[in-house]
């Protein structure tokens, strides 16, 4: 009974260690949501600060000296091409075209006289009733009034055309704006005196730049096709991050670079039907300037960042976690733009960032988000919150 009782208690022994390697045993690998990482073409996007003009703007002017009697028109209201917007006092102008028309008269009485003596002296000559010298004489005199009545009749047409401009027309269709001189001022005295400015609002142009050693950037890109003036779009958007309903064109860009701020000007056209935009505003643009090929859009949480910048988590061989560092500089609608550092078909590991390490092994599983596109910045959150030091989730 003695012999047997060591025995007995070495077997106890050999089953409590086997309990406790058990219970030691190393624990499953964490369970990751991944998406697959699939090439794309997206458009190339810009946010960018501009400032809207009027499609055209004239100055509406007095041509002719006189006194401004009235404005025939509503201050900030629409007018029409030719439209009349001021009256100068015609009275001057029509004495004026008076006096044109008397001394047109009187010239080609002259002609009309000159004419005769001159035919006469043709009829003559051959005869020798008349010298040759005589002759020339009266040619030359029925020329040098001919003249003279061609002369007055310029200055009648131009006496008619100041009449004309006493009644101040528009010369574009668009908006009048205030106006810049009172009645019984006199105008017109030397230099062409400014009354009002009439600007075109629909529609409008969006002007704003771009930094040129951005612009050489996305040109020297590889997988940059860039859209010239007249194909790439442009998205108004309206305080409060409303976007304008109706998209414009950029139709102009710059061959040149400003040396006083580096940047490359810019031009769009936006239509304005509704007359809801006014010249002058600072707005912010997204402009569609090309498109980017060969691609990455990755969810947000995804993306980690340290020092050395930007970097995500993929699945590798044998469900091991591989480390690669990205380019992702752009956010969009809760993805970040990946340019480079990752390959078509790589695992990206979207949940689950924070339990990794880089070497251990996980358990893949498709990513389903929680609720749609709001999921993304709750997870995102989530990264941020447990991920490790020195290793914070990009926002």
């Amino acid at each position: 009974m003695t012999t047997h009782r060591p025995l007995l208690l070495a077997c106890g022994l050999l089953a409590l260690a086997a309990c406790s390697s058990e219970e030691a045993a190393a624990p499953p690998p964490p369970e990751v949501g991944v998406v697959k990482a699939q090439p794309q073409t997206v458009p190339l996007q810009r946010d960018l600060v501009g400032r809207l003009s009027p499609y055209r703007s004239a100055d509406v002017r007095a041509r002719v000296p006189g006194v401004l009697l009235k404005r025939t028109y509503q201050e900030g209201s629409d007018v029409k091409e030719g439209q009349v917007l001021f009256e100068i006092d015609p009275a001057p102008l029509q004495a004026a075209l008076g006096v044109a028309r008397g001394q047109l008269a009187q010239a080609e009485a002259t002609y009309a006289n000159a004419r005769t003596a001159a035919e006469r002296a043709r009829q003559l000559a051959p005869q020798k009733y008349v010298s040759q010298n005589d002759l020339d004489n009266a040619v030359a005199a029925e020329r040098s009034a001919a003249a003279a009545a061609q002369a007055a009749r310029a200055t009648v047409r131009n006496a008619e055309i100041d009449l004309g401009y006493a009644r101040v027309a528009a010369p574009i269709a668009g908006r009048a704006g205030k106006q810049q001189v009172t009645e019984g001022a006199l105008v017109g005295q030397g230099d062409a005196t400014l009354l009002a400015t009439v600007d075109q609002l629909d529609p409008l142009y969006a002007n704003f730049s771009i930094g040129s050693t951005e612009l050489e950037q996305l040109r020297s890109a590889s997988n940059v096709a860039l859209s010239g003036a007249g194909k790439s779009t442009v998205q108004l958007l309206l305080p409060g991050g409303r976007v304008y309903a109706q998209p414009g064109t950029l139709d102009f860009s710059d061959a040149t670079v400003d040396p006083a701020t580096g940047t490359v000007s810019l031009r769009a056209v936006l239509p304005n039907p509704d007359g809801a935009l006014l010249p002058g505003s600072f707005v912010t643009l997204k402009a569609n300037l090309g498109e980017l090929h060969d691609v990455f859009l990755v969810p947000q949480p995804a993306v980690l960042r340290d020092a050395n910048g930007a970097y995500l988590y993929v699945v590798g061989d044998g469900d091991k976690v591989v480390r690669k560092t990205v380019a992702a500089n752009t956010a969009d609608d809760g993805r970040w733009l990946v340019t480079s550092g990752l390959a078509a078909g790589d695992q990206v590991i979207v949940a689950g960032v924070q339990k990794v390490k880089e070497g251990a092994q996980v358990q893949p599983a498709p990513w389903k988000p929680e609720a749609g596109d709001g999921a993304a910045p709750a997870q995102a959150a989530e990264a941020a919150t447990a991920a490790p030091a020195g290793e914070q989730p990009a926002e």
